[in-house]
């Protein structure tokens, strides 16, 4: 049997590891390479606990550091594995430090490598995913892409036949735990001191991680500010690095219509997103899930992650400023059912089947 190592270690990840590991176990040897870069309980183990994926053979604990630190103490990590499993392919997600260094690792071994999510392209070198989404593309043999705008960024860097229009397997995800939701799901949230937080029957959801908006107190202030003067109240599960920030100018600024919650699993964030009035964030996945579910979004980022959502102001573009914010937020959007870019919800089995062609090929 054909052996593969996905390496995965970051929370959206885990959701595409899911449905994809699932279908592609059902004929290849997998060997799971968990790298440790989210490894809180409420960023990592749950998600393994409540989405039944595999546990990882290998959990490399390497977690904070710089981008450089990070990325090497992984590279050498997955490395070693890698020389002990001799595994025939690498398969990798998305864009983080845990993508770039198994690709790396691999591709130095002459281990092919596939790229799930291949093709995603922002337009510049400031944001660190796009080198990681950049390396690992041209370190890459096969490149499975989730929408037809990866497709043609891939076309213009010069790959033709090693590309592949899959879908995106965060929708896959989507459909299966949409529609396996319990009412309980929601009962366990906490707040960050570990109270019990009660859901309100109205409210916005809000995730807000990325270090161009909590790397200072103005930028997240601005955020809160826009926030607490909205006509329902906002639910924000904090990162774990960004907990002392947000708590810290929560009570400063009184803003007593922004609840601070701990981060929560993938089944009780999905849940939010179908309950919310509307979403604010930060996150590709976040934004992509609010499309998924016809709730209107509004994106505090500098660059387009997903132009499929940016239609009929389903997604729109914020700084992170007050005004701008609230004036994304008024706006009227507008969803259109049979309009369907990320695929038909079967995308793990296209992926799997891209791979069976790939090896049959060889």
């Amino acid at each position: 049997m054909i052996k593969i190592c996905t390496v995965v270690g970051a929370r959206p990840q885990f959701i595409k590891l899911a449905v994809v590991s699932r279908v592609l176990r059902r004929e290849f040897q997998e060997v799971l390479i968990h790298t440790g870069q989210h490894f809180d309980h409420n960023m990592s183990e749950v998600f393994f606990e409540e989405m039944d994926i595999p546990r990882p053979d290998y959990n490399l604990g390497i977690s904070g550091g710089t981008h450089g630190q990070m990325v090497g103490q992984m590279l050498i990590k997955i490395e070693e594995v890698l020389l002990q499993e001799r595994p025939d392919m690498l398969l990798v997600f998305g864009d983080t430090n845990s993508t770039l260094a198994g690709a790396l690792a691999a591709v130095k071994l002459h281990i092919p490598v596939c790229h799930v999510e291949a093709g995603n392209r922002l337009g510049t070198f400031d944001n660190p995913e796009e080198v990681n989404r950049i390396l690992t593309d041209h370190s890459s043999v096969l490149h499975l892409v989730c929408t037809a705008s990866g497709v043609d960024f891939l076309r213009r860097e010069g790959f033709s036949d090693s590309v592949h229009l899959v879908g995106d397997p965060m929708y896959d995800a989507f459909c299966y735990y949409s529609a396996r939701l319990e009412g309980s799901v929601l009962e366990e949230l906490t707040d960050l001191t570990g109270a019990p937080a009660h859901l309100p029957d109205s409210f916005y959801y809000m995730t807000c991680h990325r270090q161009e908006n909590t790397d200072t107190d103005q930028k997240l202030e601005q955020i809160f500010q826009a926030m607490d003067c909205l006509d329902a109240p906002t639910i924000y599960p904090v990162h774990p690095r960004n907990q002392e920030r947000a708590a810290r100018l929560r009570q400063a600024g009184g803003y007593h219509n922004i609840h601070l919650i701990q981060p929560v699993g993938y089944r009780a964030s999905i849940a939010m997103v179908h309950r919310a009035k509307k979403i604010v964030t930060d996150s590709g996945g976040l934004q992509r899930e609010a499309f998924f579910a016809q709730k209107p979004c509004v994106t505090v980022f500098d660059w387009v992650g997903w132009p499929e959502t940016m239609v009929n102001r389903c997604n729109q573009l914020a700084k992170p400023d007050k005004v701008d914010i609230l004036n994304k937020l008024g706006a009227q959007a507008w969803f259109d059912p049979a309009y369907q870019p990320f695929g038909d919800g079967h995308s793990a089995e296209k992926i799997v089947e891209q791979i069976r062609v790939y090896w049959n090929g060889r």
